[in-house]
């Protein structure tokens, strides 16, 4: 913690190389977010009907309680594991404070948004597939922002933003 406090995580190499690290693996997890959601539906809501309602003439049977719990268990988990990490990191890039909050509030409210409209699809209505998709949406671009504001932080060696309630980037001293 104290490395990114102090601005030495742009400066400390090796501490670099593990955030390059995680950034990398981050997005391998966002290339097969997109994979494993594009390999069961598409971006109309009517594939996202069917993907959780069934649908006989595809031989598509509905999602059941247990197997929407597996996948909310796991994902509770790793997203939010996944988007505490990225967002705490974001806290230090020098960026305004609203940008952060409104960058921060998208990836948490997207992550647990989509898995939420699976279930409002599901047993509520299908008219959640709207919503669905456009959380999916939302939470690839949040992550992508995040991993490319981090990784900007870290290329340009950005000095450290961690300045409660302060709304405009450190000067370099």
């Amino acid at each position: 913690m104290r490395f990114v406090v102090t601005g030495e995580w742009t400066r400390n190499r090796l501490l670099k190389v593990i955030v390059w690290c995680f950034l990398a693996y981050t997005f391998i997890l966002w290339v097969s977010n997109a994979g494993l959601y594009f390999s069961k539906m598409s971006l109309d809501p009517a594939s996202v009907v069917d993907y959780y309602r069934g649908n006989e003439e595809r031989f598509l049977r509905p999602r059941s309680v247990a197997g929407l719990l597996e996948v909310l268990h796991f994902h509770s988990f790793a997203m939010g594991i996944l988007l505490m990490t990225l967002t705490h990191l974001v806290l230090f890039v020098p960026i305004s404070m609203r940008v952060k909050a409104t960058g921060i509030a998208v990836a948490f409210v997207s992550g647990i948004g989509g898995e939420l409209c699976g279930w409002g699809v599901r047993f509520v209505h299908p008219g959640f597939a709207y919503l669905k998709v456009l959380m999916f949406l939302a939470l690839e671009g949040a992550i992508l922002w995040l991993m490319i504001a981090v990784g900007r932080a870290l290329l340009f060696d950005a000095p450290s933003d961690y300045t409660a309630g302060n709304s405009r980037p450190q000067s370099a001293h």
